[in-house]
């Protein structure tokens, strides 16, 4: 830049400058909650979002991280990125518990000691959770007619890269870890547009057909191989509120879908009710009771009810 542009830039006024800024640190939500020793330490959300890519790695060798493993080099790969995956893990949790409980991040062997141990347990659920998104993979691979290959869907699929992340997610919140799982789940959620909350419970082999839309809730129970398809809700009816009209936390208020259920694009179930095992539920259908295992719901046959019953009219 010539030194008649540089002339021309406008200078900062710092008389004005100096009140709003005294305003935004006074009024910022973390000004009022420091540690005592002062410093509020934050987990990083790309450190997170790194240590999920590397168990993708770890999960799908190959298809992440780098493509050039064969069977001479996969332990050491396999090893070397669990490693680094878990370590970056420790260090995230201890973050998340030190900001949550507002402890000082370097002098709490609290933080330290629960960091280290939810890593450790953390570790060995890894198998497991191999196994659950390679059941999904397999689910996909079956239910969608034009997926030529597993690995397109490895490679390629929203669903299945949704609910690798929210299977990450869900061991983590079941560890009682603040923060991370919903990193987590939201940064899928931003990618794909399926939104898994870290806390539903979710069976083998579940395939998210298309995807974008699909909204799961906190409390949901979803069995084995059960299907959605793109714009599926799984909510809540109503959001009970306590004495002071805040709303009360920690109850199941989201679906239960039993086993081999299909869920047909753009359904709406609300409220902790049950749809029993093998049950389809068409397109659009909007449902707030359950129905016994083996039912096939319809625009129609909902619509059908709601009027013999003097509702909807």
């Amino acid at each position: 830049m010539s030194d008649s542009k540089q002339a021309r830039a406008p200078a900062v006024d710092t008389v004005a400058l100096a009140p709003v800024v005294d305003r935004l640190c006074r009024e910022a939500t973390l000004a009022t909650a420091f540690p005592p020793g002062g410093k509020v330490t934050l987990p990083s959300r790309e450190a997170v979002i790194g240590f999920v890519e590397d168990l993708r790695g770890v999960l799908f060798p190959g298809y992440f991280g780098t493509n050039d493993v064969h069977g001479e080099s996969l332990h050491y790969f396999v090893g070397a990125t669990l490693a680094r995956a878990l370590r970056s893990l420790e260090e995230q949790v201890r973050r998340g518990l030190a900001f949550t409980e507002r402890h000082e991040l370097e002098t709490c062997d609290h933080c330290a000691d629960t960091a280290r141990t939810v890593t450790r347990s953390f570790l060995g659920r890894v198998p497991e959770l191999r196994r659950l998104v390679a059941s999904d993979v397999e689910a996909a691979y079956e239910g969608d007619p034009a997926l030529k290959t597993r690995d397109e869907a490895i490679f390629a699929y929203p669903g299945i890269f949704a609910i690798t992340n929210q299977r990450i997610a869900h061991e983590l919140h079941v560890l009682g870890v603040p923060l991370i799982p919903r990193i987590i789940t939201e940064h899928a959620h931003t990618l794909t547009g399926i939104d898994i909350h870290p806390g539903a419970s979710i069976g083998e082999r579940f395939f998210i057909d298309h995807g974008t839309g699909v909204v799961v809730g906190e409390t949901s129970r979803i069995g084995d191989r059960v299907r959605l398809y793109q714009g599926v809700t799984l909510g809540a009816k109503s959001f009970p509120l306590d004495e002071k009209g805040t709303p009360i936390k920690g109850i199941d208020r989201h679906p239960i879908v039993e086993d081999d259920v299909v869920i047909y694009a753009g359904a709406t179930i609300l409220g902790r009710i049950v749809i029993g095992k093998g049950s389809s539920i068409g397109g659009n259908v909007w449902l707030t009771n359950g129905v016994p295992p083996g039912s096939r719901i319809t625009q129609a046959e909902v619509r059908e009810q709601r009027y013999s019953h003097g509702g909807g009219i």
